[in-house]
């Protein structure tokens, strides 16, 4: 039991401030507008402190699996965190554009930002870093398609035929994510997986076991996670609100803020395979974050517009639609030939820098 408590030890702090902030939630945001900011930080904190235990569930579902089934779960499970936060935040202070900015920030964190950090950083480690190409093509392409039927051609849309559209994009992302989870479990499951050399042992070193995980824990305490970081975000989105209220803050910060929390895990997870030089775990996570992005969460989204009655505006602005075509184009061409290096992460992580710079700029 100790072990328990010192290994869950984040989740734990997580569901303590909880136990703090749902009582004192009044009392709080009733103190002004500094207290309040300072509040949704504490929150956004514990969040993803308890989101970092829910991806380590997921790793040790993904270890007993292995690829790629691994990676889908981590990605699958940042997703959930997303939708949750984003559900959460959307009934307590509805916004037309939040889950429009979101997905763009977080396709935009998790190709220029993660999958640039960690192919520039596992580059000037190991140089070249192989991976199988027929992953990258697989997903870049699935995700322009995503992107290109759920928003962009919404712009042309008449306002008036927007439930007929939602349930159509609706339909659209259920049929690519049920032919790529069909691809990615079946037959063509070695497009994302990739034949590591085995690594080397010390000389003398004995062999040890690795330590049996006990799944039905993992299952249970990724479970509990996401209700706490439901708890969590219950207030966060509510005191984040208040602190920003005439601040002049860029409206896309609180969508790259939702972003980042859901890809806290991911960020982490990616940057130490980069390290080990497994960078066909990282283009899973990365891209295969972006594709569940788009593909999982657009649904659920239009779903509750749907039942709400109350539309969102799915469709891209100019600045937004360009940077991912830039994006999609600058990744399509690096990772066509089973080979990452620094100079390709460096134009990643540029692009993602410019991302951050229009973000503060409102743009």
């Amino acid at each position: 039991m100790g072990e328990l408590i010192k290994q869950e030890k984040f989740l734990l702090l997580a569901v303590l401030v909880a136990c703090i902030a749902f009582p004192a939630e009044h009392w709080l945001l009733g103190q002004g507008q500094v207290v309040a900011l300072a509040t949704g930080l504490g929150l956004v904190g514990a969040i993803i402190l308890a989101s970092m235990r829910v991806a380590g569930h997921a790793e040790v579902l993904a270890e007993k699996v292995g690829d790629p089934y691994g990676t889908m779960i981590l990605t699958l499970a940042a997703v959930l965190v997303e939708v949750v936060i984003l559900a959460i935040m959307m009934n307590n202070q509805p916004s037309p554009t939040l889950v429009r900015d979101t997905i763009y920030s977080a396709v935009m964190l998790d190709i220029n930002g993660i999958l640039g950090l960690a192919a520039l950083m596992g580059g000037l480690k190991h140089g070249e870093q192989s991976y199988n190409d027929d992953s990258a093509r697989t997903y870049s392409v699935m995700i322009l398609t995503a992107m290109g039927v759920s928003m962009v051609v919404p712009e042309f849309i008449p306002q008036s035929d927007w439930k007929l559209y939602s349930g159509f994009t609706i339909g659209a992302m259920l049929v690519l994510y049920s032919l790529f989870l069909r691809m990615q479990v079946g037959p063509h499951s070695y497009f994302f997986s990739y034949s590591y050399p085995e690594k080397k042992r010390r000389k003398g070193q004995p062999d040890t076991p690795p330590k049996p995980a006990n799944l039905g824990l993992s299952i249970g305490l990724l479970v509990f996670g996401v209700v706490v970081i439901g708890a969590l975000a219950e207030v966060m989105s509510k005191a984040v609100d208040l602190g920003l209220q005439g601040t002049g803050a860029p409206p896309v910060l609180t969508a790259l803020l939702v972003a980042a929390i859901s890809a806290a895990p991911e960020i982490l997870t990616a940057l130490r395979a980069a390290l080990a030089n497994r960078m066909q775990s990282v283009v899973n996570i990365a891209l295969g974050a972006s594709l569940s992005t788009v593909i999982l969460t657009v649904p659920v989204m239009e779903g509750l517009a749907l039942y709400s009655g109350q539309p969102f505006q799915m469709a891209m602005t100019p600045v937004q639609t360009v940077m991912i075509l830039i994006t999609l184009l600058v990744c399509a061409i690096n990772l066509n030939d089973g080979e990452t290096n620094a100079i390709e992460g460096m134009t990643h992580f540029v692009l993602f820098a410019t991302f951050i710079m229009l973000s503060l700029l409102g743009v």
